[in-house]
């Protein structure tokens, strides 16, 4: 039914009907047509958005705000971590295993004792014969998921269909 056929239908009840049948505690029904339906839809969806979780760091004598969705991976760099974001790497001053317990929340898994990597961004995981795997995140970057570490891909999907050895 398109929204001009839901528009135009009449109301089984019209609102003050409706209230004078129900219970005086009841707030007053009100008819909403699909145009602001859709209007208060695409209202909700903008404001998700600007409360999306976020991280800050200092980097470059400021503060950034970078969206928790956007960084592919966390690397280690001596006592750094790279974070990978979809267009710059950032240094940051921070232990991994700190940000592991931080980011983990937010769909991050450790794939390496120097890898953390977002799994909203993995598309491929490829076995290899030594029982370890390569991980390709977005953007063509590739990770070795380590044997100590490949129960964690089981978090990757909430489905694993057409096999019956999952990773781990």
């Amino acid at each position: 039914m398109s929204g001009r056929e839901i528009q135009d239908q009449k109301p089984i009840l019209e609102s003050t009907e409706l209230c004078d049948a129900a219970d005086a505690s009841f707030p007053p029904v009100t008819r909403v047509d699909a145009a602001n339906l859709v209007r208060a839809l695409q209202q909700l969806t903008v404001i998700t958005k600007r409360q999306a979780s976020r991280i800050a760091f200092k980097a470059k004598g400021s503060i950034l705000l970078l969206d928790v969705a956007d960084i592919l991976a966390v690397q280690a760099e001596g006592n750094y971590v790279s974070l990978r974001h979809r267009t710059n790497p950032y240094l940051v001053r921070e232990s991994l295993s700190s940000m592991a317990e931080k980011l983990g929340p937010y769909g991050f898994i450790r794939i390496h004792r120097s890898v953390i990597v977002n799994i909203s961004a993995v598309e491929e995981i490829q076995p290899l014969p030594t029982g370890e795997y390569r991980l390709r995140v977005k953007g063509g970057k590739e990770y070795l998921v380590t044997r100590t570490y490949k129960r964690n891909l089981r978090d990757l999907a909430q489905l694993w269909v057409g096999s019956e050895r999952l990773p781990g």
